[in-house]
């Protein structure tokens, strides 16, 4: 599952994205679009901010904004920045490996080979899917919504 941090993050981007103009957005305002606590954002904004994904802008007018294109920010590595790795378990993990202790053997694990078959599949659609995808369908569903009546 997803940390609460990276859901946040995920929230966050989507607001900066969904500007229309980008321009430069408050904390505070990111917050409250975003549904997010603000001082968990602050930090938040930061980690996004130094893994380039974001960038600010001081004084008057002043705020966060989208640094890349929606399209150019792959969601497998926002989940990366924010939470580490994206493996169900530990032994398969690229960037977090840990043997799991109660594992007798890595090399005859069944399980292991199973984890590492789903892990290969979740990566790949993670990594080919960006936040202008999350942009687009959100849009798309919210077409879809309008303009259905229902009448008793």
């Amino acid at each position: 599952m997803l940390t609460k941090k990276t859901l946040y993050a995920l929230q966050a981007l989507q607001v900066l994205g969904e500007l229309p103009d980008k321009r430069p957005q408050l904390i505070a305002e990111i917050a409250q679009k975003a549904r997010v606590p603000q001082k968990f954002l602050e930090q938040i904004l930061r980690e996004l901010k130094q893994a380039g994904f974001v960038d600010s802008k001081k004084g008057l007018g002043g705020g966060y904004f989208l640094k890349l294109d929606p399209r150019r920010i792959p969601l497998g590595q926002i989940i990366r920045t924010m939470s580490g790795a994206v493996a169900l378990v530990s032994c398969v993990s690229k960037t977090a490996y840990a043997p799991c202790p109660e594992c007798k053997d890595e090399a005859t694990c069944g399980l292991k080979a199973i984890m590492e078959d789903v892990h290969g599949a979740m990566t790949q659609i993670l990594d080919s899917k960006t936040l202008g995808d999350i942009l687009a369908e959100a849009q798309k569903r919210q077409k879809g919504q309008k303009g259905q009546m229902y009448h008793i």
